[in-house]
């Protein structure tokens, strides 16, 4: 039973969020919303990380964790109800960073209820339902186009329906396994309140050059994460949210893989893996567009699952076994923000501002994006490899 209330924690956590994501850059652009602008929107969701090492810290200390859980899921449905009523992309901004100050902390958050209720090795099997979560996400999309004969893509609709997911997900997390505070009754400072207590395990090289990393990852991961929905808008595509849930649909695959590859490969090479996989995207959309075969684009659609799944997943499960008990919350916060936090934010402002460069009168030079992307991909990867060093327990 507690395994069944955890997956279907985790399942409601991620369709709440897939659901408006996936398609906002495209509705951002039938908006009309500048380059600019549109970076800054898109980066909500890394402002709203921010808030996770502050709300790791009171799961840690004060708080039943899924009581927290629930007060975050209650305001991220209010902001996204109002996203929906709006097309000033002023208030849309405001909205939504309200929204995501709601919503990320509960990444960190469910992966640390998880983690306390299972052994580290075997979260995966329950982490693969938000996989679930987001690929059922593209199901509203499918009901409003096909059956309701409403378009969805690019309109303002997935926000309600974010909302209404949150809003059940809010009403039933109190009945998660009680998760208290490990930390209760130690002392509390401004270091541990922004999470800063994680900083302490930098005096570890590993560690340390993992967190770098898993920032740097972010800065190309964005060019999909966040643009990739305006990509399809640009080639006519259908179904948006359909066509990228493909990839997390693969990614369940990969979820169940990762024990597995964990035990045979060790943590190390199960994030080096993750990270040939981001070359592998990135060099099939380039090729894709280089020889006009536009089925490549799905060889880097497909292998969103094994990137996300064995570079971030692993990273989750390495500062699982790296954090002592009463750090394990707040690291996992820390992770969050330094990745789709700072990451993701410098990410966003570095791909809109290339985006921008290569946009014409004829429209965007897709094949430059996609090569640039794909080189400091390559880069990162081999970087990776030659500074982060094989430890005994990874």
């Amino acid at each position: 039973m507690v395994r069944f209330k955890l997956s279907a924690m985790m399942l409601l956590q991620y369709m709440m969020y897939a659901v408006w994501w996936v398609p906002l850059a495209a509705y951002l652009t039938n908006l009309g919303v500048g380059s600019i602008q549109k970076a800054l929107i898109l980066s909500s969701m890394a402002i709203g990380c921010i808030a996770s090492p502050v709300i790791g810290m009171l799961a840690d200390r004060f708080f039943a964790a899924q009581k927290v859980l629930s007060a975050l899921n209650l305001v991220n449905a209010g902001m996204l109800f109002l996203a929906g009523t709006t097309n000033n992309p002023d208030l849309l901004f405001i909205c939504l960073i309200v929204a995501m100050l709601g919503y990320m902390p509960s990444w960190g958050l469910t992966s640390s209820i998880a983690m306390v209720h299972l052994p580290s090795e075997q979260f995966p099997k329950v982490r693969v339902f938000g996989s679930i979560g987001w690929v059922v996400s593209g199901l509203f999309s499918v009901i409003f186009i096909n059956f309701l004969k409403i378009d969805f893509d690019g309109t303002n609709i997935p926000f309600y329906c974010g909302a209404g997911v949150s809003l059940f997900a809010a009403v039933t997390n109190p009945f998660l396994p009680n998760t208290p505070p490990l930390a209760m009754g130690k002392k509390t400072s401004l270091i541990d309140a922004f999470g800063l207590g994680t900083l302490k395990l930098m005096k570890d090289r590993n560690f340390a050059i993992f967190i770098i990393f898993s920032f740097l990852s972010l800065i190309p991961f964005a060019m999909y994460y966040s643009y990739f929905s305006e990509f399809l808008l640009n080639i006519n595509a259908k179904y948006i949210s359909v066509t990228m849930n493909w990839g997390v649909l693969a990614e369940m695959g990969f979820m169940l893989l990762i024990p597995v590859a964990i035990k045979k490969f060790g943590l190390r090479k199960v994030m080096i893996f993750g990270l040939i996989a981001l070359v592998i995207r990135y060099l099939s959309f380039y090729a894709g567009g280089v020889v006009n075969q536009s089925w490549m684009y799905y060889i880097g659609i497909l292998i969103h699952g094994l990137i996300f799944g064995f570079f971030y997943v692993g990273g989750q499960i390495y500062i699982d076994k790296k954090a002592p008990a009463e750090l394990k919350a707040q690291a996992q916060g820390f992770i969050f923000l330094v990745t789709f936090g700072v990451g993701l934010l410098a990410g966003n402002m570095l791909c809109g501002r290339i985006i921008d460069h290569y946009k014409s009168a004829e429209g965007y030079n897709w094949d430059a994006i996609w090569g640039i992307t794909t080189l400091s991909s390559v880069v990162l990867l081999v970087l990776f490899m030659l500074l982060f060093k094989k430890e005994k327990e990874v």
